[in-house]
């Protein structure tokens, strides 16, 4: 034996029957073939196996199911929140714009009355806005954007569609400082409009007073009190106020009358000014209406009127005695005395 030769390898067993297996195999998968192309039976045996290994996938999927959804929420609430923080925005700003067109549809009424109020009136009037308020709670006064380079002096009177608010006590080159009614230094001469009663209101802070009123002047909860132009100040027949209320005073000699407002002395963006020499239009209740009184040519007319006479008679004088007793007697004109007998020349109308 050559010496790079190995140890003699003995013959192995497993060589031989490897064949053998595999021939079993192969008739052991062509049995089962055709039993199960013939019965069916491995399908069955198929189901039942994957109903069996169902849940053992469901188990190895879970890890990765469970990943993907809290992927997909994280994505899903974060889409969500972006959404919610762009619609909140969105909210504001849609709220913001009503507020805007709210205020501005209130401006624009207000403004509306003013301008009704000066053209209905035929008011020479000047439109200020209301820069600033007073917030001292004794005083009442605004401060206008307008001042004397804008035709502003101090007593200008100062009103609103309701009536009068005050007058202008100050003015500076652009601004300008209104003493309201409500002022506890300020007071009106008014008068009642059902009677022409002359009175005084004073400011109460926030309410409006009558002072001093007579027993007799028949003033009565409700009536509405008006400037009556005593001292030049304000033009006479602006509304001041209604009375609400009426008490004696402490020496029961007169009454006091609480007042509401007419003006709305705590709202609005503007009021207007009036100029001098502006054209005022009195209240039909402001002052009663006195009674002219007729010309002879229109008494003698009424009286003949009253008391019509033939056509052939010629007319009486007032005073002198009818014909016949039978006829009615001339009543005489109002307003007039009655005529001597004698003619008299005819009175000019008064």
């Amino acid at each position: 034996m050559p010496p790079y030769a190995g140890p003699p390898v003995a013959s192995r067993s497993g060589d031989a029957a490897s064949p053998l297996r595999l021939l079993a195999y192969l008739a052991m998968a062509i049995t089962l073939i055709v039993l199960d192309d013939q019965a069916g039976w491995l399908a069955r045996v198929r189901a039942q196996a994957d109903a069996l290994v169902q849940p053992v996938w469901a188990l190895a999927g879970l890890p990765g199911k469970l990943s993907n959804q809290v992927r997909d929420n994280a994505a899903s609430h974060g889409q969500l929140v972006a959404e919610n923080r762009e619609l909140r925005n969105q909210l504001l700003l849609a709220n913001a714009r009503l507020t805007r067109l709210q205020t501005a549809a209130l401006d624009n009424a207000q403004l509306r009355e003013l301008l009704n109020v000066a053209e209905r009136s035929g008011l020479d009037v000047q439109l200020a806005p209301i820069l600033d308020i007073d917030l001292d709670p004794v005083k009442q006064r605004l401060v206008l954007d307008a001042g004397s380079r804008d035709g502003v002096h101090v007593g200008q009177a100062v009103i609103d569609a309701g009536g009068l608010m005050g007058q202008v006590t100050s003015t500076t080159g652009g601004t300008s400082t209104v003493l309201l009614l409500t002022d506890p230094d300020h007071a009106v001469p008014v008068t009642v409009a059902r009677n022409g009663v002359r009175l005084i209101v004073y400011g109460r802070g926030d309410t409006l007073q009558l002072r001093d009123i007579p027993l007799s002047a028949g003033v009565e909860v409700g009536d509405e009190i008006v400037t009556s132009g005593l001292g030049g100040r304000f033009p006479p027949g602006f509304p001041v106020g209604t009375v609400t209320a009426l008490r004696p005073d402490d020496t029961h000699a007169f009454l006091v009358g609480e007042m509401k407002p007419a003006a709305q002395l705590d709202r609005g963006r503007d009021v207007l000014l009036l100029r001098p020499g502006a054209a005022v239009r009195l209240p039909a209740a402001s002052e009663p209406p006195q009674p002219s009184l007729p010309s002879a040519d229109q008494a003698a007319g009424g009286a003949s009127h009253l008391n019509p006479a033939p056509s052939a008679r010629p007319p009486q004088q007032e005073g002198s005695s009818p014909p016949d007793a039978g006829s009615a007697p001339v009543v005489p004109a109002a307003g007039r005395q009655p005529q001597p007998t004698q003619p008299a020349p005819q009175e000019p109308a008064r």
